[in-house]
């Protein structure tokens, strides 16, 4: 049994961190700002020694707006602005490990035959609405999910899932269609639901969870509120009294806002103005370790000449994935052949390198396809994709592949990514490797191996995708060899060429203090407050 020291499972405070992270216990010790660079170099004597106040109003910035019919797919930051803040979920994993501590769920006894897992859960809990959290809400949260209504990435796990013993209210056991290697990966995703409120969740008139703060108004495009929460579970968490999410879609707005004082935290800027701003005492760098994405570039393998493994070889060689990561990431990253950041079971150094930049064979390869037309490169403009779209049509520009830019909104985005509807190539960014492996294959939209954004079909990927998903432990020496497989597939098709793996980096003044953020990059301000 499983029972860990702490349910706790909120952010640390810087000072805590500089303190050698001893005091909080398992449950809250490495969800927060281990990413932080004030707790090393960027901070100062005030930030060392302030002492968490209470009150105030805690002013935020964010590149994108909620998209509600997206709610459960972790797609942009006002989805994860809002989880973040006013949603649990029944494990948390900490930032640098992928192993579960207690947050809603209390303990776990996961069956010999990996077949089926019980949770015993928190009798404290309530929603904001004031109704109870029970075992009930454990099954409809985990239904709405599997739902295909809402197109949630791990949704063939939640599938996978076919019985519920809710007969008591503070206990449930799972049952499993099969040994699921990544549950726990599940069980820190999906967001605990309210059945009472579910239909203006979809719509965005109400968002019901049972987090530290709650929602109290959404402006489509300008703002999200939120209040503390008074009964949260946690004691005397969170700290601050509200908090007002604005939403500023223009990187340099964001840049002024913050820089001026209007808000005092902002997610949505480039590396280099991030690099800037903090290189001064007055702003910290938060860098997400733990929480890595991937820059890629994706085809659409269903159009030609991208059908021909050739040229999707071509575009891996070509790609200057060093100026990607000096130039756009600003050395918050490094290259990759591979999706799988360097702590994860699945990577393997020397695979890694396979598509190092090699000019002269892509453009061999180019050369015995023949000619190709102008291919669309379909991207959402931010300041990362704005500059990595220049670079990446330079870079297939000179191996003989001509690229028109094909900038679109974050919603049509998504929506062409969910339905697999690109052109031709994209460029964007991906989630889901910092997890147990075998996630990335059977959930992700453009890994997924039953049904992915490329059209990309290999009976060899999808055995090998399957066989590491149905490994009881997924990081056992059988889920490691299958994950070789997978591997070796997604080099050999190339139906997605990998740049580079990177830390999404956030900007907070130096009065915002005990920021922090989950494994999916949600923002946490439980253990947030304002000083001074």
């Amino acid at each position: 049994m499983s029972t860990p020291s702490s349910t706790r499972s909120q952010t640390i405070s810087r000072r805590t961190l500089l303190q050698g992270l001893t005091a909080l216990g398992v449950g809250a010790t490495l969800f927060g700002a281990a990413g932080c660079e004030s707790a090393v170099s960027q901070a100062n004597s005030a930030t060392d020694t302030s002492t968490p106040q209470r009150g105030g109003t805690i002013q935020a910035g964010i590149g994108a707006d909620v998209i509600p019919g997206n709610f459960l797919t972790n797609s942009n930051t006002g989805i994860t602005t809002i989880i973040g803040l006013a949603y649990d979920f029944l494990i948390r994993y900490p930032n640098d490990k992928v192993e579960p501590t207690a947050s809603l769920a209390k303990s776990w006894q996961l069956a010999k035959d990996g077949k089926s897992l019980s949770l015993e859960l928190r009798d404290d809990v309530k929603f904001h609405s004031g109704r109870p959290f029970t075992s009930k809400d454990v099954e409809f949260s985990v239904k709405t999910y599997a739902d295909p209504l809402w197109t949630a990435q791990l949704r063939s796990t939640a599938a996978a899932i076919t019985s519920f013993d809710t007969s008591d209210s503070h206990r449930i056991t799972l049952g499993f269609a099969h040994p699921l290697g990544n549950i726990f990966d599940l069980l820190d995703t999906v967001p605990i639901l309210d059945s009472e409120s579910i239909d203006q969740l979809r719509t965005g008139a109400e968002f019901v969870g049972t987090g530290p703060f709650k929602v109290t108004g959404w402006k489509p495009g300008t703002s999200i509120s939120f209040v503390r929460n008074d009964a949260y579970w946690v004691p005397e968490r969170p700290y601050a009294d509200a908090v007002e999410v604005k939403v500023i879609t223009d990187a340099k707005a964001l840049l002024s806002a913050l820089k001026s004082g209007q808000i005092s935290y902002a997610n949505g800027l480039s590396s280099l103005d991030v690099e800037n701003l903090t290189s001064s005492d007055d702003f910290t760098k938060i860098r997400l370790e733990g929480a890595e994405k991937q820059l890629y570039v994706g085809s659409n393998v269903a159009v030609k000449p991208l059908d021909d493994v050739r040229v999707r070889q071509a575009i891996a060689y070509a790609l200057d994935k060093d100026r990607v990561v000096a130039e756009v990431l600003r050395g918050a990253g490094y290259t990759a052949s591979l999706p799988w950041p360097k702590y994860s079971s699945a990577f393997d150094e020397a695979a890694n390198s396979t598509y190092s930049r090699d000019v002269a064979k892509a453009k061999q390869l180019i050369a015995e396809v023949g000619p190709i037309a102008k291919l669309p490169l379909t991207y959402n403009p931010t300041p990362i994709q704005d500059a990595l779209a220049a670079i990446v049509q330079a870079n297939l520009g000179e191996i003989g592949i001509p690229i028109e830019l094909d900038p679109v909104d974050g919603a049509q985005f998504v929506k062409q990514l969910i339905g697999a509807q690109f052109k031709g190539l994209w460029i964007a960014t991906h989630s889901w490797a910092q997890y147990t492996p075998s996630t990335l294959t059977v959930s992700a939209y453009p890994f997924n191996a039953h049904k992915n954004a490329s059209h990309y079909s290999s009976k060899t990927y999808t055995e090998a995708a399957d066989r590491a998903w149905t490994v009881a432990d997924g990081s056992s020496a059988e889920a490691v060899a299958a994950y070789r497989k997978v591997s070796q597939e997604l080099l050999d098709a190339s139906f997605l060429a990998e740049i580079a793996i990177y830390w999404e980096q956030w900007a907070t003044s130096a009065k915002l203090q005990g920021a922090g953020y989950t494994k999916r990059s949600e923002l946490l301000l439980t253990d947030a407050w304002l000083a001074g």
